[in-house]
């Protein structure tokens, strides 16, 4: 891992802890985006002719990597569009779990559309919480990120596909963001209905892409019937009717989707189990000292599984603090988040901690 470091210039005078806020940029990647931009450059309307090729080998990319099938591939810029197109076509009576202090993209999306809401506690028996809520108030949708914003506690994934085997009428739709390119994941079998994702954060894809992954004949259960009807009475292109244009209307571009699907294959050529095999190591290291110094909230140190966000003690004073020391993290809730990324190594939380231990 440490000789993948020198593809990341920022590394080379910071110590980056703050990939829950962006991924980092990297010299391979940049060389790939200069190219794609100089063949727009000089071949101008040319460079697009195969653009749908190039985009059906994006969902390839995008399916293999996390065991979905190329039919049920969306592209978007972000979850964000991607989730606000399926809630503007479900039927607003449909009563809506949610998690407490989840993220805003998910909640304001949905109690803002006038959905029926209900809702489970984040805390440490999280799974307990969401099973309790289903049985007490009986919901139709189950929205929900994988792994928390703010503190990183992250739902058991054995736990949600018994859910579903228990709840098969329950739509399931999941906020990956901060969970995809931490480990591996086989979409199929998760019991999740619908998987959503922005790829600038753990998959390096940079701002601008995005996708959504829709489990078998979902895209047909969620599709309003008028859209269905209008699709069917008309001769345009099936690019403007089908089920998957709710969600690809407009020019997709090459250049933000390619970028996705190169770091893709550039996280698939250091092995999504390395990078997993790492990240448990350096995150029960991280855990085990931040516990130490009193500096996690209890729910997560409750925890036997976390994730590769953490939120220590400390303020706006401490932030200013660890960025004059070249530490960069993020003010997250009532403290500072600190996330995880290959790239990070043991050394780089134990100058953290040195800076800590002093600051204290």
């Amino acid at each position: 891992m440490k000789n993948l470091r020198k593809e990341f210039p920022v590394l080379s005078h910071n110590t980056y802890l703050n990939t829950a806020s962006s991924g980092l940029l990297y010299d391979s990647l940049l060389n790939f985006r200069q190219e794609h931009d100089l063949d727009f450059l000089i071949g101008g309307s040319l460079f697009r002719d195969h653009q749908q090729g190039f985009l059906n080998n994006v969902r390839k990319t995008i399916a293999s990597f996390f065991g979905s099938s190329n039919d049920n591939v969306v592209l978007t810029p972000n979850f964000s569009l991607g989730f606000n197109t399926i809630l503007d076509g479900l039927d607003r009576n449909k009563k809506v779990l949610l998690l407490d202090e989840d993220y805003p993209s998910i909640n304001f999306a949905v109690t803002s559309k006038g959905f029926n809401v209900c809702y489970a506690t984040i805390d440490a028996t999280i799974e307990q919480n969401i099973e309790n809520a289903i049985q007490e108030h009986k919901p139709d949708i189950f929205a929900f990120s994988l792994v928390q914003y703010i503190n990183g506690i992250a739902i058991d994934l054995d736990f949600l596909t018994l859910l579903k085997v228990k709840h098969p009428n329950i739509l399931f739709i999941a906020d990956a963001t901060q969970f995809c390119g931490t480990r591996a994941f086989d979409f199929n079998a998760s019991g999740i209905d619908i998987l959503g994702c922005s790829g600038y954060k753990w998959l390096l894809g940079g701002y601008g892409n995005g996708f959504m992954l829709f489990n078998h004949q979902v895209l047909n259960q969620i599709t309003p019937s008028s859209y269905i009807d209008a699709a069917t009475k008309t001769n345009y292109d099936s690019s403007y009717t089908s089920l998957q244009a709710r969600y690809e209307c407009g020019h997709l571009d090459t250049f933000n989707f390619g970028s996705l699907q190169y770091s893709l294959n550039f996280l698939n050529k250091i092995g999504i189990a390395t990078i997993e095999d790492h990240m448990n190591k350096l995150c029960e290291y991280a855990k085990s000292e931040f516990t130490k110094l009193n500096l996690l909230e209890e729910n997560v140190v409750k925890r036997q599984k976390h994730s590769t966000i953490f939120n220590i003690e400390g303020d706006q004073e401490l932030h200013s603090h660890l960025k004059k020391h070249h530490i960069i993290t993020s003010l997250r809730g009532s403290g500072i988040r600190i996330s995880l990324h290959f790239y990070n190594t043991k050394e780089d939380l134990e100058k953290l901690l040195d800076i800590l231990h002093r600051y204290r």
